[in-house]
């Protein structure tokens, strides 16, 4: 009886489990591409912005637009400055004459116009081989920059898989195409590099001779000829059709072409490398328990600009229909946009946007305008390229809308700032509707402008969704305020709140992606393969993935064969780059030295536990400062300057890398990463305000004083103390102690340093700081920088890379230098700064040493730290930019050229703070003694002084419990 019962359980949960699947996984039908069908969203942004294209657009409206073309050869130009141009011929399979430009420098040519009036711009360059970056490059026409965004023109790079086919680990897994560069000759038109204007650009020539210039940013490239032409018209499909139906051209035979995402031959970036999509079963190619690279996209391939080009071989002349299976689960309430050009041209309007709807399951998507009218491409026999690129489409205008809107607000809270603070009187009524008449209309026409986004979005998408809730909430809000000025004051800080969502917004919405599995070329009517799996092939899959979980080791990356010499790698970080740091293992340093490596993921507090087990690797990854010296202590890390070629693997690295990881006589560990302290500023408030970006601290005080006359703040870091054991010095502490020729340790770190009369006065300028000035002990730097609210201040340079990418909205409007400096008598400046590092250790019991070495050398070698670098920025994007500790790898990095200058200057002012017994309780107590003065009023002086009792006697009791003398 029990059994029977039990049997019906299982039927019945069984039952469940599949009904669940059906469910979940519906077999999905066809879904049509389709196109915008409302009328294009017109802009309320920049036409008050004199320096706009915008502006400039409207300013020569009524002009001409002659249909003529001049060409001016690259080898032509009149004269060029700071920068080594050459001149040269046959270059790279050219016919003819080319001029290399380098990375830095300014070349410019005489263009003779015969007929005033605007023109696109177009360039034929070759990308010269350098940092695997894009091509940055700045116009300007007779020697100013005719609009902002011609400040930075972008040109492309073109990459391709490595391999011909994928390859695979001896597990039987898939491992990513490595993306290499196969550069050839392009024609790009100059184009807005943010995406927001969907044409190129055209610029106004005067009739006569006009002086065209471009200033190098970054990277170097070839450059065969400049044009100033007129782009073509495009026709529309019902246009198209008819010329088909004139010439008698006929559906080709039945025929289904597919080409594999994956196989794409060329991308605009290495961040488009082919991807494992485990989502489904119906991938091709799929297997349920291994890796399988079986599609290209996914939130890689997002931003304005980046492109994807298939090679297809068609095998007789007629008439196709073009679907994809695709899956855009990213974009709720918003939809991401693609163009597509065969063989380099738009085969009509239609395909400059291709909209793809959310949707969280695979669906197959006839290109074509609704479900009963596919669009037909006429393509000859042979092959042809098809190339798709992200476009914001009919976004566009939106964001530049909505990127105005920010802007504007923003400034209207600047303003209100100045007059309030950012802590407001609950109980004072400020006048800011007389104060500031302007206040209340701005309010009002925002909300207007806002309400109108929000309304085209959610008739174009057919739903209210979170996008539009953001900017329903900013437009509530500025509604009561308009009514309501006098409670201004009291919700300054949802209202920054709010505009920050907009900030947030832009990013969000300006980001498209979508992930593809093939694509499909056949005859109209032909019928497509299903995008879903059917819920057996569903029940099957979850199974096996199930029982794969038991049975795939899924912590170690790739080959796992062991050589005669073998080491064991610990890694802490993501699996991305563990799998990059694998690739690159079994590509060089193992068919070089023998050397099998077995990489295996960790967690960071596992090394502790498995050292003492016995069960530790050989070499440890990515490790924080304090862990090395440590380790050093109990006998545990090996010493690496007693191998003989020693001295000049450390020459790689700066001296202040390596001082964290000196004890006693020995090295313990090689710096990986190393990253420091940089002055960052608002170049357009700083303007208003008339200030520069200070040099030594007493222009920071100046500085000072005109900030808070404004209500805006200076920033300087000060460390979290929440769930931070190993908190480390203050920056700020830092910088003003070893400017002054202070140190943290006395007698070779025997004692504390900081009881001497410079790190005395350096914790008494610092504490002032927040008890004579207020600033403030936590801020978002990032976010409050965005806003304007702090537009100057000290933070490390990874925040560089942080900015560049999430703060779209003021690009081109911010900067970064060297860190204030003190001034010495004779005049000279002083910029030292402290250093953070993480390392490489070998462990004391590592069971080859001399293998251990060998990849310590590999990895933090100048070509492997390059190579790392840009497969990690390639993979993740810029904000993934490494900060590699290796002197030479930095400067290959893909900075660019006026930026990394500021980074050597600085780096060469950097100091290591060092590793000592009880050295934890510096950082700690330096803060302790911070917090005493800052929060209740003590006297710097005895605050500090007591503090130091505490780490003399922590340092003695560690050298005690290690016997050191």
């Amino acid at each position: 009886m029990r059994s029977r019962k039990k049997k019906v359980l299982i039927l019945a949960l069984v039952l469940a489990l599949v009904f669940s699947i059906i469910v979940i996984y519906p077999s999905k039908n066809q879904s049509p591409g389709t196109v915008h069908a409302l009328e294009d969203f017109e802009a309320v942004a920049g036409n008050r912005d004199s320096r706009s294209y915008e502006h400039y657009q409207e300013t020569y409206a009524s002009t001409a637009k002659p249909d003529t073309t001049v060409r001016i050869e690259g080898e032509a130009y009149t004269e060029t400055d700071n920068g080594e141009f050459k001149v040269v011929q046959r270059y790279e399979g050219l016919d003819g004459s080319a001029v290399i430009t380098p990375e830095s420098g300014t070349i410019r040519w005489d263009v003779p116009v015969q007929v005033s009036g605007l023109y696109h711009v177009r360039i034929h360059y070759y990308p010269v081989e350098g940092k695997s970056s894009g091509i940055e490059r700045k116009l300007e026409l007779n020697g100013e920059v005719p609009f902002r965004e011609a400040d930075v023109l972008l040109f492309d790079r073109v990459w391709g898989n490595r391999e011909d086919h994928i390859r695979q680990d001896d597990r039987g897994n898939d491992l990513r195409p490595r993306q290499v560069e196969k550069p050839e000759w392009q024609l790009a038109s100059f184009r807005d590099s943010g995406g927001y204007f969907e044409e190129p650009f055209q610029f106004y020539f005067e009739k006569g001779t006009q002086q065209l210039s471009l200033t190098s940013l970054r990277e170097s490239m070839a450059i065969d000829y400049i044009e100033l032409y007129q782009e073509e018209a495009v026709p529309a499909y019902a246009e198209l059709q008819k010329t088909f139906d004139s010439l008698g051209l006929k559906a080709a035979s039945p025929v289904m072409l597919k080409l594999q995402g994956e196989e794409a031959i060329t991308k605009s970036s290495p961040t488009l490398a082919p991807i494992s999509d485990r989502s489904s079963p119906s991938l091709e190619p799929y297997d349920v328990s291994k890796i399988r690279i079986n599609a290209i996209g996914g939130v890689n391939w997002k931003l304005p600009g980046e492109w994807v080009e298939w090679e297809i071989d068609v095998p007789e002349d007629g008439l196709y229909q073009i679907a994809l299976k695709v899956k855009q689960d990213q974009l709720r309430g918003i939809y991401a946009t693609r163009s597509l050009t065969i063989n380099g041209k738009a085969p009509f309007e239609e395909m400059k946007r291709i909209r793809f709807n959310y949707s969280p399951s695979w669906q197959i998507q006839v290109l074509g305008n609704g479900a009963e009218e596919p669009y037909q491409f006429h393509l000859e026999k042979g092959k042809h390229r098809l190339r798709m690129t992200v476009t914001l489409g009919d976004i566009a205008p939106l964001l530049r809308t909505v990127e105005s809107s920010v802007l504007e607000l923003n400034e209207l809270y600047r303003k209100i700032l100045m007059i309030t603070s950012n802590k407001p009187d609950p109980l004072r009524d400020y006048q800011l509707e007389k104060r500031i008449p302007e206040m209340t209309e701005v309010f009002e026409k925002q909300a207007v402008i806002l309400t109108s986004v929000a309304e085209y979005l959610e008739k174009a998408t057919g739903e209210q969704s979170d996008k539009v809730a953001i900017l329903n909430a900013m437009v509530v809000q500025l509604k009561d305020m308009a009514a309501r000025p006098e409670t201004v004051p009291k919700r300054l800080d949802t209202f920054k709140i709010n505009v920050g969502g907009l900030g947030t917004w832009i990013l969000t919405v300006r980001e498209q992606p979508i992930t593809m599995d093939y694509l499909i070329v056949a005859p109209a009517g032909q019928e497509m393969p299903k995008a879903e799996a059917s819920a057996v092939q569903q029940v099957k899959h979850e199974l096996g993935a199930y029982v794969a979980s038991y049975t795939e080791d899924y912590d170690s990356i790739g080959n796992v064969e062991k050589k005669k010499d073998s080491i064991t790698v610990w890694i802490t970080t993501g699996r991305d780059q563990a799998q990059v740091l694998k690739g690159m293992i079994d590509d060089t340093f193992t068919p070089d030295t023998d050397v099998s490596v077995q990489l295996r993921l960790v967690p960071p507090n596992i090394l502790l536990p498995a050292t003492l087990a016995g069960e530790g690797p050989d070499v440890a990854m990515q490790m924080g400062e304090d862990i090395p010296v440590n380790y050093a202590m109990r006998n545990a890390a090996a010493d690496l300057s007693k191998f003989p070629d020693y001295k000049e693997v450390a020459s790689r690295f700066r001296a202040s890398g390596i001082t964290p990881y000196e004890y006693d006589g020995g090295v313990y560990a090689l710096p990986e990463q190393q990253h420091f302290p940089m002055l960052f500023y608002r170049k357009d408030i700083l303007n208003e305000l008339g200030l520069e970006p200070p040099k030594t601290w007493q222009d920071v005080y100046n500085a000072i004083a005109v900030l808070q006359k404004h209500n805006m703040e200076f920033y300087l870091p000060i460390e979290d103390t929440l769930n931070n054991a190993n908190m480390v010095p203050n920056a700020t502490f830092a910088m003003l102690l070893y400017q002054n020729d202070g140190n943290f340790y006395a007698e070779d770190g025997k004692k504390s340093a900081l009881d001497s009369e410079i790190s005395m006065e350096a914790f008494k300028r610092w504490t002032q700081f927040y008890t004579n000035y207020k600033f403030p002990l936590k801020a978002d730097f990032p976010n409050r920088f965005r806003t304007g609210e702090m537009p100057i201040g000290i933070a490390d340079y990874t925040t560089y890379n942080m900015l560049t990418v999430l703060a779209p909205e003021i690009r081109n409007l911010w900067d970064f230098t060297i860190v204030p400096g003190t001034q010495l008598p004779d005049g000279s400046i002083r910029h030292e700064v402290a250093s953070a590092t993480s390392a490489v250790m070998m462990l004391e019991n590592a069971s080859n040493k001399e293998a251990a070495w060998k990849f310590m050398k590999w990895w933090t070698d100048e070509s492997t730290q390059i190579e790392y670098g840009r497969e990690m920025e390639g993979l993740m994007g810029a904000a993934a930019r490494y900060p590699t500790a290796n002197i030479e790898a930095l400067e290959q990095l893909p900075w660019p050229v006026k930026d990394y200058k500021n980074l050597e200057k600085q780096w060469e002012w950097v100091q290591g703070i060092p590793q000592m017994p009880g050295g934890y309780f510096t950082g700690r107590h330096l803060d302790n003694a911070f917090r005493k003065v800052v929060n209740a009023n003590e006297n710097p002086r005895e605050a500090l002084s007591d503090y130091v009792l505490y780490i003399d006697d922590e340092i003695e009791l560690k050298r005690k419990e290690f016997n050191l003398k």
